[in-house]
């Protein structure tokens, strides 16, 4: 769907609600719930996915009347940003809808933005599309560097964007990278998603992607969905993808975002989750194999371990007996690594790693 056939779908909705109130009926809008019980983890696709129970707000009904409309309120905003072909951020729609309902009504019909982001994802649910179809962004996060051109449309103009050019700052990845965007010209036997900026600017500077043939990425952290669906296209496109985080709970769950898609972005799990991504480390079984790890471990602390404790309870990860493997025995031990651990032995050891891994085919799925 692109912003054409997302403009249509807002007409149908509000043109269902006019018909529903001349017919005297109760104008209604209507969702698929995204709630943790409604969320399911599909084995055949191998990502987390939204169920059929439903969420309907009405308008006469007192304890909805407000958000209903407030869900209308966003959808005529977005509505009209895809008319003008104008782009905004989730905080810029909040601002353009923080006005009082009336000289004589002491209420504003948001008070915050934690009241109209979840609206957003409801539209996006709704209409069967993405925010990015509303023209609604979110702030950039992520880099790349890589033999790989990307064609931008910006305005009237194409721009050709040849990210093996990018100096030590790489190509910064935006939130849609689907409008107006394409990737040509792949040359790489894989892409490589490195947690950290701190240890994607040292493989960078040691060139790893020239020398390796790889597209080095880094989400910064927790993936943004804008990276997230980044990696998907390059998997579509044939690339393999491995994925290198701290070893502990916070970081393989960032590498379980990307593989199964997340709670949160259920509803588009199919978009933004690559189910066939591998984990290449930092990993705990990486104590036996590297000896110098062990003086490098850090203490892991009550929030880490019952990070990990949760983790051993979501099905898609329960399943697999490696990983159920790496998290009983960071749990015993009490301890973590970090990826940046190896530099340990000398700056450049961590392409070692990365080129051993690979080499050797030695990953968790």
């Amino acid at each position: 769907m692109n912003g054409s056939d997302t403009r249509t779908k807002l007409e149908e909705m509000a043109g269902g609600m006019v018909r529903s109130i001349k017919a005297g009926r109760n104008p209604k809008f209507v969702t698929l719930a995204r709630k943790r019980s409604n969320i399911i983890f599909d084995p055949k696709t191998g990502y987390l996915k939204l169920g059929r129970a439903k969420e309907e707000r009405d308008f006469v009904n007192v304890a909805q009347a407000k958000r209903f409309m407030q869900t209308v309120a966003v959808a005529s905003k977005c509505h009209k940003f895809v008319s003008e072909g104008l782009h905004t951020t989730i905080r810029g729609l909040y601002y353009q809808l923080k006005y009082s309902l009336g000289d004589d009504v002491d209420e504003n019909i948001f008070s915050e933005q934690a009241e109209s982001n979840p609206l957003i994802e409801d539209i996006e649910v709704s209409l069967d599309t993405t925010r990015e179809n509303l023209n609604l962004n979110a702030n950039r996060k992520g880099v790349l560097a890589g033999n790989m051109k990307v064609m931008d449309r910006f305005g009237d103009e194409m721009i050709e964007i040849d990210c093996s050019k990018q100096g030590r700052s790489g190509w910064a990845i935006p939130s849609d990278v689907d409008n107006d965007i394409k990737f040509v010209d792949i040359k790489a036997k894989y892409a490589i998603v490195v947690e950290k900026d701190a240890l994607w600017q040292r493989l960078n500077e040691d060139g790893f992607w020239k020398k390796e043939n790889a597209i080095l990425i880094t989400p910064q952290g927790q993936a943004a969905r804008g990276t997230r669906r980044l990696i998907r296209k390059l998997a579509d496109a044939g690339l393999p993808i491995y994925v290198f985080t701290d070893s502990d709970a916070w970081g393989w769950y960032i590498y379980w975002t990307i593989k199964t898609g997340s709670i949160n972005l259920a509803y588009i799990g199919g978009a933004v989750a690559t189910p066939e991504a591998r984990f290449i480390g930092v990993t705990m079984s990486d104590l036996d194999r590297y000896e110098f790890l062990n003086r490098l471990t850090m203490n892991s602390s009550e929030v880490d371990l019952k990070r990990a404790q949760e983790m051993l309870g979501y099905e898609w990860i329960k399943r697999s007996k490696p990983w159920v493997s790496e998290l009983e025995r960071m749990i015993k031990s009490h301890k973590k690594l970090e990826q940046d651990a190896l530099q340990g032995p000398r700056l450049t050891f961590v392409d070692d790693y990365i080129k051993e891994k690979v080499r050797d085919g030695d990953f968790l799925p």
